[in-house]
């Protein structure tokens, strides 16, 4: 894999996290839609590059993405990641974690990033429709904690061939604190407004559930106040520390099998260095820690002439994946032992 330079003009790590939405404002496609009912009567919404029922479709390897916090389709490393992975020669597919794909999901519960039974039953979809197909996932933020999660408990059979898991929150708690600090409010206030947005629009749910009230989801100012409110004991925790202890993506790296792939920026504004793991990673598990980067940001070139790092180097990385059915490279075991500083 190619090293990150940040694009001169854009080296600070805020400006590296906002500048895609600013570059890019539209989707560089319309997806196909498909809709993928859940045992409990909800629904998953899957964005895919091109109809999957198409025979061309069916002869491609095929890329996976989970997306962030409060993300979807329109995200710009969403569709942007799509499209390129599909300008590559894959067939590419979103999971809509429930209520992100712009219409609130039919349960109470929701989504959150140690949450992995969704992810199975979407995998298990697309195992049904391509079984002899490759296929790699890449799970970005909030994402790629439940892709750590997932990988983990699932290590025996993930369907999955390898994965990358980007800019995620593998410390939990470390993260929901980091988040009230400084300029990084600013994301906190985004992130916040849209999570109580999609609680108050099924408040009627969450009163039978939790017994909440209108006023208290809306008096809720800070990330750990809405998953002590909400997400702990919606999904079974006993609180926010609860669950972060549980769900935090790096106390499950050793349990992970099959060729990992993680990419973090020490700038990360969401970030603190307890996200970086200080003990020996498995062999299977490639570790790019890079200077800067910001949060999901990787935007090269300049200011003038930009260009988002990742759609180059993850589809490169994963090029052999397109001719031949076997472990993508021996690059993970050349920077497995310890965390690796790029800069």
């Amino acid at each position: 894999m190619t090293q990150f330079i940040a694009a001169t003009g854009l080296t600070n790590p805020h400006l590296q996290t906002l500048a895609p939405r600013f570059i890019r404002k539209q989707a560089l496609f319309s997806p196909i839609w498909q809709t993928l009912d859940t045992p409990d009567n909800d629904f998953l919404d899957l964005a895919w590059s091109e109809d999957w029922s198409n025979e061309s479709a069916r002869n491609k390897p095929v890329f996976v993405l989970f997306h962030g916090l409060e993300g979807c389709f329109y995200s710009p490393y969403a569709n942007g990641l799509m499209d390129a992975f599909a300008q590559d020669g894959w067939l590419s597919v979103m999971m809509h974690f429930r209520g992100c794909s712009g219409k609130p999901n039919q349960q109470a519960r929701a989504y959150h990033s140690g949450e992995v039974e969704d992810a199975r039953l979407f995998l298990e979809h697309l195992d049904n429709l391509f079984p002899n197909q490759r296929k790699i996932a890449v799970g970005i933020s909030l994402g790629g904690n439940m892709l750590a999660n997932y990988l983990a408990k699932y290590n025996q059979q993930p369907l999955l061939d390898a994965a990358s898991i980007v800019s995620a929150p593998l410390d939990l708690g470390a993260c929901s604190e980091r988040i009230e600090v400084g300029f990084s409010r600013v994301y906190r206030r985004y992130l916040l407004s849209s999570l109580k947005k999609s609680a108050l629009q099924k408040h009627h749910l969450l009163k039978g559930e939790l017994g909440l009230s209108y006023n208290s989801i809306k008096r809720v100012t800070k990330l750990y106040e809405f998953d002590d409110l909400i997400t702990a004991p919606l999904h079974g925790f006993k609180d926010a520390q609860d669950y972060y202890q549980q769900c935090s993506g790096i106390h499950k790296l050793k349990d992970i099998r099959l060729p990992l792939q993680i990419i973090h920026a020490k700038d990360d504004p969401f970030m603190t260095d307890q996200v970086i793991p200080k003990f020996v990673l498995p062999d299977n598990i490639d570790y790019r820690l890079f200077a800067q980067g910001g949060h999901v940001g990787f935007v090269t070139g300049s200011v003038l002439k930009p260009r988002f790092w990742l759609e180059e180097a993850l589809p490169a990385y994963y090029e052999s994946f397109t001719s031949a059915k076997s472990p993508i490279d021996n690059e993970a075991a050349e920077n497995s032992d310890s965390a690796q500083l790029y800069v």
